[in-house]
Order: C-alpha cells, then sequence, then structure tokens
C-alpha cells in the first residue's frame, strides 16, 4: 500500500497546533494511526520544564510510582525553588535524603548539576544540536540514559521526530496496533516508526495514549484459560 508522504519543516517545535498538523498526516499516511486515534481519540500534548528541573524530575521518577514521584518532586521543588544546579548542589544530603531522595538519586542529581555548572552540558547549545548530538550530551550525565534524554527532549524542547525505542508501553501498543505475532524489540519499533517520520513524537503520543485505551488482555487471557 503506498503511503502518503509526510511533510514538516527544520527547526518545527511540537505544539498544540502542530501536533493537529501531525495527526492528521500519520493518520493519511497509516490506516493503523488512523484506527489508533478513531478508537481512542487525539492524544494530549506532553510538556515538561526545560533546563535542570525537568531532567531531575525525570530522575525522581525513574523506579517509583507516579503518585511516589510526585510526592517526592513537591518535597525538592519546595526545598530548592529555583531547582538551580548551584543550589541543588548547595544542599546537603541530610537535606536531600528528607525530601525522598535515594542515594543514588543525589548521586545522579549531583553528577547532572556538575555537568551544567562546569559547561559539559549547555541547554544553550543543545538548541543548536540535532537529536542524535542532543541525546549524546545530555547520556554524559550519570543516571541520564537513551530513554530519558529521549523523553525530555521530546516534552520539554518539543523535538517532534524522537521514537523511545526502549518504552514498554509503546512496544506493547505497538504491537497490539500491528497485530504482531510477538511483541517487537527496540530495533523492530524504530523500523516500524520509519513510517512515521518526521512525526515520530506525535506517533509516540498515539501509542501511549492508544495502551491506555486498549483491553486488558492479560485478564482475558487468564480468563480464557
Amino acid at each position: 500500500m503506498a503511503k502518503t508522504a509526510l511533510k514538516t519543516s527544520p527547526r518545527i517545535v511540537l505544539d498544540k497546533k502542530t501536533l493537529k498538523k501531525a495527526l492528521t498526516e500519520l493518520a493519511a499516511a497509516d490506516p493503523d494511526i488512523a484506527r489508533a486515534l478513531a478508537e481512542a481519540g487525539p492524544p494530549e500534548l506532553r510538556e515538561m520544564p526545560t533546563g535542570y528541573g525537568g531532567l531531575m524530575r525525570s530522575i525522581v521518577g525513574q523506579q517509583v510510582s507516579v503518585h511516589a514521584a510526585r510526592s517526592i518532586w513537591l518535597r525538592l521543588e519546595a526545598a530548592v525553588p529555583s531547582m538551580e544546579p548551584a543550589d541543588f548542589l548547595a544542599m546537603s544530603d541530610e537535606q536531600l535524603r528528607a525530601v525522598g531522595l535515594s542515594g543514588a538519586k543525589m548521586k545522579y542529581g549531583r553528577s547532572l548539576a556538575t555537568d551544567i555548572v562546569e559547561g559539559r552540558i549547555s541547554f544553550e547549545a543543545l538548541h543548536e544540536l540535532d537529536d542524535a548530538a542532543a541525546i549524546a550530551m545530555l547520556t554524559q550525565a550519570k543516571g541520564i540514559g537513551p530513554w530519558t534524554a529521549e523523553i525530555y527532549l521530546m516534552f520539554a524542547h518539543g523535538r517532534p521526530d524522537i521514537m523511545p525505542g526502549l518504552d514498554l508501553g509503546l512496544v506493547v501498543a505497538a504491537q497490539h496496533l500491528k497485530k504482531l505475532r510477538n511483541r517487537p524489540d527496540a530495533k523492530r519499533l524504530l523500523k516500524i516508526a520509519e513510517a512515521w517520520r518526521p512525526w515520530r513524537s506525535a506517533a509516540a503520543l498515539v501509542l501511549w495514549h492508544y495502551r491506555r485505551n486498549m483491553p486488558d488482555w492479560s485478564a482475558r487471557e487468564k480468563k480464557t484459560k
């Protein structure tokens, strides 16, 4: 089946206006995306703070529930209202532990803050870098892996063409949307996502939204057994 060519301009930011354009073009290019939108409706745009605060919020959320992450983040914000790297570095371990940060997350937060203060990570320079180079810059910091960097660039900077291949929710959604026998690995998900360029970030929003509205397949399988 021939696919409609997707069009966009360079340096475009994914915002509420361009998300509508992206969804229209994705639906025209991929019948499965069109079906997901028809079944689940359009996804909401996700946003997060730029700079140190945005990345630190991602670190806080690693390996804890959404509720726990929110509670810790609110306490951290109260303790470090500016969320500037130098102010975070000025906090003692006891103060950071009191807001709920684990030893590992304190270490990651200090490492990231130090990288910013010493210029290894520059948010001004980040705007001029392509996606791969921006991810490489961010992942220099301990605790910032590819997934965290990709999510940050998508939600904080509105990068329109990123597909986090390691995201379990995207993988599960893609398997059901594409009616695949086996769950795709990151490599296969990225191959599938080639058809969604240059709006892969918008396609990811569709997949996450579709995943939240999917039937509970595991429950159905247990009932069948």
